[in-house]
């Protein structure tokens, strides 16, 4: 099987709850506290491919309050600003990601992740 990768919040139930049910299914993930080690735009970037999102703006979580402090509300913003903005406040990334190979989920439901470690 390929390296498990989970981008996680300790502080996110749901994000615990996923890497709860991954250990439970006999998986040891490497953990990416992205909060503190924040990814690149290159990872942020493959991610997005990885997880079959569109757009950039996919992944952001719109009820932050620097969703709005940042203007992040305008949709004409190019991918690399909505990238760059969510490199500089990266509570703005959804979570937890859980990526495996070539495909990645959201664990919103934590079961959800299961999809792509078959």
């Amino acid at each position: 099987m390929n390296q498990v990768t989970i981008y996680h919040n300790p502080s996110c139930s749901k994000s615990r709850q996923t890497l709860d049910l991954l250990k439970e299914n006999g998986i040891d993930p490497e953990i990416v506290l992205y909060l503190e080690d924040t990814p690149n735009a290159d990872v942020l970037a493959s991610l997005i491919k990885k997880l079959g999102m569109t757009t950039a703006r996919e992944l952001l979580r719109m009820g932050e309050s620097e969703y709005m402090d940042r203007g992040l509300d305008n949709t004409d913003l190019a991918g690399s600003e909505v990238i760059n903005a969510m490199l500089a406040s990266p509570i703005l990334i959804q979570r937890p990601i859980v990526e495996c190979g070539d495909q990645a989920r959201i664990g919103r439901p934590p079961e959800q992740v299961l999809e792509i470690l078959g």
